[in-house]
């Protein structure tokens, strides 16, 4: 069996029953009707790379893309079939079904009034599309999970305690499904298994009930979903606090769909944005911020690979990539052999101090004009400590020209990354006592 017919097996073998909660969508849904569903998602991206994550949507999905007056946001329309291929997205963090947007919400001149209005928003709407794709992520998501236990159980207990070789070839059987599983993402991107994912989702939309079906009703309860809202709010003209919006859009929220309440062990997360008069109402499709997928550990200045992407999207997008570790100030490359170069420099806080970074951001940009092609090359350097950057970029204007600045937000900290162009001066090996002398003159 080819790869392909393996991994369209694994899709097409997700239990949906077990998923299976208090939604209400329509019975009998038609395979067509995945076709015609289009729902806009939205999605978080590292302030200052919008635009990046905007081109990368155009490029990927072919779709249309809106970047948010408020920063960090973008928002585009796809199909149905094609949220597999969103969560590839390589420039997004966190991502959402819009449930609607409402670009110039009437605030009310009073609290109560507006918290009332909250309130009343929530059974006006159109939940039904966004939830259904809810639905279908999460199955997504659970088959995932349930494999990964599956075999983390199975490979202890069968392998480690010496099972007999038909165990042992069930396990192997297991992991292996388990590495297709990993994989199913990347199989989407084939033409040849596009036609069985859209039956998937076929599957899932019609094994929906719809809530007005008598047929549906049975003797025991369904398991009701636990949920929770968010607020994220930004502007200076609102009478309320995030935590008042959230609690009584939630309470409405919970009054609506009879859901139970659950600030940690939830189910769904509303999302309900406000920036000055627009605000936006989704459903979360990701626990956690996708740029840490691809990242085996985190140490103290882990830069996200979000950002990263980001930065070399700017320079280097369709160059073949190697990361190899290196002293900066003492790199073994020959002179001018470098293209571009793409690094996230220490601020000096977490790693090394700002008192050092005034000896370091020379030394750093010195080595860096040595191997950098005269004429052609270019850098992108990433750096909260914009102070003693710009000093020391002063005093390399004979081989540095700054081309633009991104400004960018990285855990509450304002940074930048300076785009650079190497100028056509040729690069002078001076003598060890003249470097010093110069790098010693440019922190003066």
């Amino acid at each position: 069996m080819s790869d392909v017919q393996e991994a369209t097996n694994q899709l097409l073998h997700v239990n949906l029953h077990e998923n299976q909660r208090y939604i209400h969508v329509t019975e009998g849904v038609p395979r067509s009707e995945s076709e015609h569903l289009r729902v806009t998602i939205g999605a978080t991206v590292p302030t200052g790379f919008e635009q990046v994550a905007a081109d990368e949507v155009r490029e990927k999905l072919r779709s249309s893309c809106k970047i948010s007056k408020d920063r960090g946001k973008i928002y585009f329309d796809i199909s149905v079939e094609s949220l597999a291929q969103v969560h590839r997205l390589r420039s997004v963090d966190n991502l959402f079904v819009v449930v609607q947007e409402l670009k110039d919400f009437q605030f009310k001149e009073t609290k109560e009034k507006v918290l009332k209005d909250f309130e009343e928003l929530a059974g006006k709407l159109p939940w039904s599309d966004p939830l259904k794709v809810w639905k279908i992520n999460t199955s997504f998501k659970k088959k995932k999970t349930k494999r990964k236990k599956l075999n983390q159980n199975l490979s202890k207990e069968k392998i480690d305690n010496g099972g007999d070789k038909g165990d042992e070839r069930d396990v192997k059987k297991e992991l292996s499904n388990n590495a297709l599983d990993s994989h199913i993402l990347d199989y989407y991107e084939k033409p040849a298994i596009k036609e069985e994912i859209s039956t998937l989702v076929g599957d899932i939309l019609a094994s929906c009930k719809n809530e007005n079906d008598e047929s549906s009703k049975e003797d025991t309860e369904p398991e009701v979903l636990k949920f929770r809202v968010t607020c994220n709010r930004a502007g200076e003209k609102h009478c309320f606090s995030s935590n008042e919006a959230a609690r009584d859009f939630g309470g409405a929220v919970q009054d609506y769909f009879k859901w139970k309440a659950d600030m940690t062990n939830f189910d769904v997360e509303v999302l309900l944005n406000i920036h000055d008069n627009e605000v936006i109402v989704g459903i979360a499709l990701t626990e956690e911020s996708l740029h840490r997928r691809n990242i085996t550990h985190f140490g103290p200045t882990t830069l996200r690979s979000t950002l990263a992407y980001g930065m070399l999207r700017k320079l280097s997008w369709g160059l073949p990539i190697d990361a190899i570790q290196w002293d900066i100030c003492n790199l073994p490359l020959r002179t001018g052999s470098v293209d571009i170069i793409v690094t996230d420099m220490p601020f000096g806080k977490r790693m090394g101090s700002k008192k050092r970074n005034w000896n370091l951001y020379p030394a750093c940009l010195w080595e860096m004009s040595r191997i950098c092609k005269p004429g052609t090359g270019r850098a992108a350097l990433l750096t909260q400590d914009k102070k003693c950057f710009t000093k020391a970029l002063s005093g390399m204007e004979h081989v540095w020209r700054k081309v633009h600045t991104v400004w960018v937000n990285i855990g509450g900290l304002h940074a930048a990354v300076y785009l650079l162009n190497r100028t056509p001066q040729a690069f002078v090996h001076p003598s060890g006592q003249d470097k010093e002398e110069l790098l010693s003159a440019k922190n003066d």
